[in-house]
């Protein structure tokens, strides 16, 4: 276990190193490994741990009735998943969480978290300060998914979901998390109506695109 790693991850913030292996403990914390394509959490299990993703990338997925399946997240490492339904016991997950790689994924029985221990562990605290923090982040991340998708035109929504990635980056320049089959689930879209509008895009100057690096050159009207 890289002690060192986890101490630098959101939900450990303020954790030192040394203190991680008495932690885990204590929370009786256990760590899986899962293939690429592997579910880790099915629609309709009741999850009670969350999971950190220590190696590889998960997603998160939702599937219509039709068969039809939804990107709306993906959790690299040091991000956490399940949060919100292991914190709502007996609740059952609407989505899908698959490895997109081979993962590794440490899992912390919430109500371990949320309840001190017989020791008074001074970490429960920070752990809890933690949680509630990437949980309003994960709100705002679903605001901010509504927002890419608030447009009906292709264009309008790649143009929403690519500015919002500059100005996270910083930069015009910038690389994305999905391929282009995962870009066209987030934004829900058709994924060859999506390559034809980043086409038309690249062609009318307003952009850059090699795999997922893009670069925006100026701005669309779209």
């Amino acid at each position: 276990m890289n002690y060192q790693f986890l101490s630098r991850t959101a939900l450990f913030c303020g954790i030192q190193p040394e203190e991680m292996k008495t932690m885990l403990s204590c929370l009786t914390a256990e760590t899986q490994t899962y293939e690429k394509g592997e579910m880790i959490y099915r629609a309709g299990d009741a999850a009670t741990s969350l999971g950190v993703v220590l190696e590889g990338k998960v997603l998160i997925e939702h599937d219509d009735i039709w068969g039809n399946t939804t990107v709306l997240d993906s959790a690299l490492p040091g991000q956490i998943f399940a949060e919100t339904y292991a914190c709502t016991p007996g609740e059952p997950l609407m989505v899908n969480v698959e490895a997109a790689e081979e993962s590794q994924i440490l899992f912390l029985n919430v109500s371990r978290v949320l309840r001190s221990c017989t020791h008074a562990c001074a970490f429960h605290g920070k752990l809890i300060r933690n949680l509630l923090a990437l949980s309003a982040q994960k709100n705002l991340n679903l605001s901010r998914k509504i927002f890419h998708t608030a447009s009906k035109s292709i264009r309008g929504r790649l143009t929403a979901y690519l500015s919002d990635q500059a100005v996270r980056s910083g930069s015009s320049s910038f690389t994305i998390p999905f391929n282009r089959q995962q870009l066209a689930d987030y934004l829900n879209v058709d994924r060859s109506a999506l390559s034809a509008e980043l086409g038309k895009m690249q062609r009318e100057g307003l952009l850059r695109v090699k795999k997922n690096l893009f670069e925006i050159m100026k701005e669309s009207n779209g």
